[in-house]
């Protein structure tokens, strides 16, 4: 009956109906899979999105930079992540550098904060000036140097100009090229970053350095988790 009825309408109208059913299969079909399985790179767009439009309204709260205060390998991990934390409050979400890897480079830097440029000199980074007309310190054994190692009036500025020098610097260009393309796709791997900050030393095992501390300081963190637990 219904096959007789179908025959009966004109060839027109029936095309009609057979692309206006292909639509509504083909639209919902996408918004069902769209629901399920979002497009990882629309994520990234929005989670961005959000992620700036929350900064923007922290910015205007006022914060206050927290005191680094720290007695061993755990509350110093824990410092510099609260350092980070509010160096990220006016920091684009696109020109921030992992946390791991900034905290990693800061263990390894300074040894959970002892070394003499880190308690002296706030510099978690070992980062250095040529210029004479700025706060520095000399290593000990080579006084005599022209560059010394930057001093700051707190380590969290130090952790601020870290992220500036990676955003600034041409040769960190290849880390900031990758961290775009893993912001846009949603695809986080602060593994694939490491290896294009070796720049940042003269130790040619400095990048596995860091990806090994990385990995210790996830240890410790998870020890820490469990013991709350």
């Amino acid at each position: 009956m219904a096959i007789k009825l179908w025959k009966k309408i004109p060839n027109k109208i029936r095309t009609i109906i057979l692309l206006t059913l292909l639509w509504c299969i083909t639209t919902g079909g996408a918004f069902m899979f769209g629901t399920t399985q979002p497009n990882k790179w629309m994520v990234a767009k929005i989670t961005k999105e959000v992620q700036n439009k929350v900064q923007a309204e922290w910015e205007n709260y006022g914060f206050f930079e927290p005191e680094m205060n720290y007695t061993d390998n755990v509350s110093f991990v824990k410092a510099v992540t609260k350092c980070i934390d509010y160096v990220n409050l006016t920091t684009p979400v696109e020109q921030r550098v992992p946390r791991e890897i900034i905290v990693a480079m800061a263990v390894l830097e300074t040894g959970y904060g002892t070394s003499r440029f880190a308690l002296k000199g706030n510099n978690l980074f070992g980062i250095r000036t040529w210029s004479k007309d700025q706060a520095q310190l000399k290593p000990k054994d080579n006084p005599d140097v022209e560059w010394g190692v930057k001093t700051y009036i707190t380590k969290c500025q130090s952790v601020k100009d870290m992220v500036s020098i990676i955003n600034r610097l041409p040769v960190y260009e290849d880390f900031r090229t990758v961290r775009d393309y893993q912001l846009q796709s949603g695809d986080h791997d602060v593994f694939a970053l490491v290896p294009l900050l070796s720049e940042w030393s003269t130790n040619p095992n400095y990048t596995k350095l860091i990806i090994s501390k990385i990995k210790k300081i996830r240890k410790i963190l998870a020890n820490e988790v469990a013991k709350k637990s």
